[in-house]
């Protein structure tokens, strides 16, 4: 069976970034990567919160899909998952799922004392997964 890599991946340059790191590190590992759109979603209340759920799940669903051609470019395997959970438990829970060997994730260039006081992702998985992470940075411009 192929190693897998899961990468989180939102749309944002920084997880351009991280996905682009991904599939490079499945070529040369001949691993199979997995993008992760991991999203909370309130409690079912009513009407509008319906509304929202499809809302942010067709955003998942085109987030994803706007992946599918670099993907597909690069010629790796590949899975997307949509999950609805906390971006940090998903991402952990598709990692478990998949037998991942790493969790790759870009940086929003954040200060890092931001990111401990307000919570980021890429802090988060540091602490709570199970596999290595690497995050990646956002290139200097």
């Amino acid at each position: 069976m192929a190693r897998t890599i899961v990468v989180g991946y939102d749309g944002s340059v920084g997880a351009h970034h991280a996905l682009e790191q991904a599939v490079e590190l499945a070529k040369l590992e001949g691993a199979r990567v997995v993008v992760v759109f991991a999203y909370e979603i309130p409690a079912a209340y009513g009407g509008e919160t319906g509304d929202y759920r499809r809302a942010v799940r067709e955003l998942a669903e085109e987030t994803t899909a706007a992946a599918v051609p670099f993907l597909e470019a690069a010629g790796v395997e590949y899975g997307i998952e949509l999950v609805p959970e906390r971006p940090v438990q998903g991402l952990v829970d598709v990692a478990e799922k998949t037998g991942a060997s790493m969790i790759v994730i870009g940086s929003n260039g954040e200060h890092p004392i931001k990111g401990v006081v307000l919570g980021s992702v890429p802090h988060k998985l540091l602490y709570v997964s199970p596999v290595p992470v690497l995050v990646v940075p956002n290139p200097v411009e």
